[in-house]
């Protein structure tokens, strides 16, 4: 059940945060390979950046932008809902990116209430690097009717359970998974890394970083589908639905989808896929947009 009508601030919509700028180095990306057990040798060299490093550069962006519209008293009310990278062209070390992030449209729910963030990432010669579209979820508060836009769409075609997956791949949590990703991507959520601040929050103790598990997606992707080469993925977009604990397995399975996904993504395939710990679903609506050459 939801608490009363919180209001959310509307003329928040549309107004971008000051830029951001990152300087992209080798032993970062390699950093951010290594805390998400990435097994591509390129990303373990720092010679292109694994796919969801993305959104390292724009971590700082996004909370305050969601929180613009939000009112900031329920920022411990603030889980990662949904996340969705357009990949125009990979990261590489010795990159000056340059992010911004704009609220583009809010939501109440039964559960809990939306807002989604449009964040843009560019070269500082203004090249376009990728585009993101972060949902932040508020728990148990109701902004009431919808204003503004939603993320782009990605929901799981429940008629490809026809059939059986194209690829399924396992892999493990390790115990210290959370300590070794928090540095390398600079999140210091403390329900990552302290047990008691974890439980006090109504979890069963420390969880994986949302988007660590959605980096062992994309690799599982890109091994698995993709041969390994990081250019190929165009898209990659998830909806967080359980966490992750340290020592878990997690299964990602994969299918081959006929959805529309963009005339930008002509000449591609796209792969529709879920993540579970045991029969638990832990990633739901995943979508994998793989180019064919």
């Amino acid at each position: 059940m939801t608490t009363p009508t919180v209001s959310f601030d509307a003329s928040g919509l549309g107004v971008w945060t000051d830029e951001e700028r990152f300087e992209v180095t080798a032993e970062r990306i390699a950093e951010y390979a290594a805390a998400t057990n990435d097994p591509i040798e390129r990303h373990l060299r720092g010679e292109i950046a694994p796919p969801v490093f993305a959104v390292v550069p724009a971590f700082f962006s996004m909370a305050p932008a969601a929180l613009s519209v939000a009112p900031v008293e329920l920022l411990m009310k603030l889980v990662h809902g949904e996340q969705d990278f357009h990949f125009h062209r990979p990261i590489y070390p010795g990159d000056t990116l340059v992010v911004r992030a704009k609220p583009i449209g809010f939501e109440g729910r039964d559960n809990g209430s939306t807002v989604v963030v449009y964040v843009e990432t560019r070269t500082d010669t203004g090249e376009l690097v990728n585009e993101q579209w972060m949902t932040a979820f508020f728990r148990k508060v109701d902004a009431g009717p919808g204003l503004g836009d939603a993320a782009p769409g990605h929901k799981f075609d429940e008629a490809l359970r026809r059939q059986a997956p194209s690829v399924e791949l396992r892999q493990h949590i390790d115990k210290d998974q959370t300590f070794r990703y928090s540095p390398a991507s600079g999140d210091p959520m403390p329900i990552h890394l302290d047990d008691e601040i974890a439980r006090m929050s109504g979890l069963p103790g420390i969880i994986n970083h949302g988007l660590c598990t959605m980096a062992f997606t994309s690799w599982a992707a890109l091994t698995e589908l993709a041969g390994g080469t990081t250019e190929r993925l165009r898209r990659l977009a998830v909806r967080f639905a359980k966490p992750v604990l340290p020592e878990q397995d997690i299964e990602t399975r994969f299918w081959k989808s006929d959805s529309e996904v963009g005339t930008g993504n002509l000449g591609c395939t796209t792969y529709a896929y879920e993540t579970t710990v045991g029969d638990d679903l832990v990633v739901k609506d995943g979508l994998a947009v793989i180019s064919d050459s």
